[in-house]
């Protein structure tokens, strides 16, 4: 049993427990890279990163995940059906549901259907505490979890070993920007993102709510290639036998909204398409779509490798960001600080002094220093007086100093994610607290013990990756592979 890190809680401590439980029968390739997460954590908990009830283990979901995004009626739900083999999803023309489904494997023979909270409360899922982040942006919607979101089990075979997530139309949701707020979250932690459009509306009006939000927030993502743009329901172009034109419009609408690169799909469902009378036609139409189905089934079904190097990639990404970022900033900020303050012990302690000698001047005939030196008891009242003044004056000048430098670390953070942009806020007040010297000129935490930690954990995912390599690759072509659960020593 490991026993607790660096000041995490109990209840942070049960829940990595029961990961390291699912991780040993699931994919125990991974189970050591949640010893590397306890390790980050400790770092971060000595350095004011993470609270005690936080862990970095718990801002990645530990199963793969595929988020199905898109306008109302493109298909989504037609699509997640035919998918699982059931009908979990009600489908239709118009906005059919208005919340984000997560739809995950059970044993049990019929599907069920779970609260919002059955999400928020479990931090093996993509929305662990999403309801805090909710409350930043509306005030009060944190608390009405189960409007947003539902979990649904599902039998289907095609669900083993992943999660997918089934969103609300955009142009379908009066909760728009909380609704906006939780689909940057799943495209944050998704491994595959799959972009709906409907054939029959490929204007730009109609795709304008996507376009703003899916596609330009796409653009400059390093993981952009996880995303897939789907042109659902070609079929209806069978009539007018105008399938060029309307792809055409549907990729110059993306286009100008800044997206010139990546996967274009288009599909439609064989079982509920509009008839070809056409044999030639018919075959151009089906060949396409069971080549561009094929390519998108065969990337659902690769999640759950590109999910373990995920993983570890999150490790390692988090380990250096603490080095190579976190604590570059905390330097700066500190000397911000640092200058700020004594700028303003300057300012307040010279017109401490003026106010000092007013009212001794006021309160009584000021003695000279020969009369001064030679009373001890008013020498030492007055020396106590000044030094009480000067502590008061020197704190208050630290705290109107912290706080500017949070507001410019704040704006500089902007960019950021929240979870990340709070840790640097935490991390810098770690910094500030009354007892810290000003002179510190590393931040609190961070010493030979940590970068030795740091170092170490970087080593540990180099070797997490190969063990990685020797499951999904054989290089030399020898007969005899390693069996990848013993890969690790899990005992």
């Amino acid at each position: 049993m490991i026993g607790m890190i660096g000041g995490a809680s109990t209840q942070i401590e049960k829940r990595l427990q029961s990961l390291e439980k699912h991780l040993r029968q699931e994919n125990p390739v991974l189970l050591q890279a949640v010893q590397g997460f306890r390790e980050l954590d400790g770092v971060a908990y000595r350095m004011g990163l993470l609270t005690p009830e936080e862990s970095y283990a718990t801002r990645v979901p530990w199963w793969p995940l595929v988020s199905v995004l898109g306008t109302f009626s493109s298909g989504k739900s037609t699509f997640l059906n035919s998918y699982l083999g059931r009908r979990l999803q009600r489908t239709g023309n118009q906005a059919v549901d208005d919340k984000f489904t997560v739809v995950c494997y059970s044993k049990e023979d019929r599907s069920r259907t779970l609260p919002g909270l059955a999400l928020d409360a479990d931090p093996r899922f993509p929305f662990y505490q999403i309801s805090q982040e909710i409350e930043k942006v509306a005030e009060g919607e944190g608390r009405r979890i189960d409007a947003y979101l539902q979990l649904k089990t599902c039998p289907s075979e095609m669900l083993r070993g992943k999660i997918l997530i089934d969103s609300p139309g955009f142009d379908a949701d009066a909760q728009r920007t909380s609704t906006l707020r939780i689909t940057d979250h799943i495209m944050d932690l998704s491994d595959l993102v799959l972009v709906f459009f409907d054939a029959r509306h490929p204007e730009p009006g109609a795709m304008k709510d996507t376009l703003e939000h899916l596609v330009q927030n796409t653009i400059h993502r390093h993981d952009s290639n996880k995303f897939l743009f789907i042109l659902n329901q070609v079929d209806c172009t069978v009539q007018e036998d105008n399938l060029e034109d309307v792809v055409a419009a549907w990729q110059r609408a993306i286009s100008q909204a800044g997206l010139t690169a990546g996967r274009f799909y288009q599909i439609y469902n064989l079982d509920a398409a509009y008839p070809i009378h056409d044999d030639t036609v018919r075959v151009r139409y089906e060949t396409k779509q069971r080549e561009d189905m094929a390519d998108i089934l065969e990337r659902m079904q690769h999640v759950e490798v590109e999910r373990a190097y995920r993983i570890i990639g999150v490790l390692e990404h988090s380990s250096r960001n603490i080095e190579e970022e976190v604590v570059p900033k905390m330097r700066d900020w500190i000397a911000r600080w640092r200058r700020i303050t004594l700028i303003g012990d300057g300012i307040l302690a010279g017109a401490g002094l003026v106010l000092l000698l007013l009212f001794l001047g006021a309160a009584l005939p000021f003695p000279s220093w020969e009369t001064l030196s030679q009373s001890g008891p008013l020498a030492f009242v007055i020396a106590a007086l000044a030094l009480t003044v000067g502590g008061l004056l020197h704190y208050q000048a630290r705290g109107i100093a912290a706080k500017l430098v949070m507001r410019q670390l704040t704006k500089e953070c902007q960019g950021m994610t929240a979870d990340k942009r709070e840790s640097m806020q935490n991390g810098f007040r770690a910094n500030t607290r009354p007892w810290r010297s000003i002179f510190y000129q590393e931040p609190v935490g961070w010493n030979a013990r940590s970068k030795r930690r740091i170092l170490g954990i970087l080593k540990e995912t180099d070797m997490f990756v190969q063990n990685l390599n020797d499951q999904f690759t054989n290089p030399s072509g020898k007969q005899g592979a390693k069996n990848p659960r013993m890969l690790l020593d899990v005992n």
